[in-house]
């Protein structure tokens, strides 16, 4: 009959297991916190481009504040009524300047592709529609086609 081993040569190696359970516990935390920065980020990245868009369709509605005779003729440049992804030509007019400006910002705050676009329809009763679109793909569950959208009276 065998015999049993008490004492120190019976715990030999117990220390050892018990560290590897815990860094194996460890290792397991550590990645699953890694994912969960990983979402955080991406979810920070949407959520900034969607306050950028937001801001910078305030931003085109404020400017034709500014100029409301042009903004409201339908003829005049404001009026882009078709999805626009590229800066009409600068002329001497101050529309024409101000869309400039928001397509270079757009394409600065939303990534210069191709989808970054954006379009704008006034009534003649001064009511403005301002739509932003870009790619929002790399956000999680996020779309190829995000838009934002903002309606004000001039």
């Amino acid at each position: 009959m065998p015999t049993r081993q008490t004492g120190a040569k019976a715990q030999r190696g117990v220390a050892l297991i018990e560290v590897l359970i815990a860094f194996l516990i460890l290792s397991v935390g550590l990645v699953g916190f890694s994912a969960l920065q990983v979402r955080a980020v991406k979810a920070t990245q949407s959520s900034l481009q969607r306050n950028d868009a937001a801001m910078l369709a305030n931003f085109i509605l404020e400017s034709m504040r500014a100029n409301k005779a042009a903004a409201i003729d339908p003829a005049l440049p404001y009026n882009l009524t078709t999805r626009t992804c590229t800066a009409p030509d600068a002329n001497t007019s101050l529309a024409r300047a101000d869309l400039v400006a928001w397509f270079s910002a757009l394409k600065t705050a939303l990534g210069n592709v191709a989808s970054t676009c954006g379009d704008i329809t006034c009534n003649i009763g001064g009511v403005c529609t301002v739509n932003v679109y870009w790619d929002d793909s790399r956000a999680l569950g996020g779309s190829a086609t995000q838009s934002v959208q903002m309606v004000s009276r001039l």
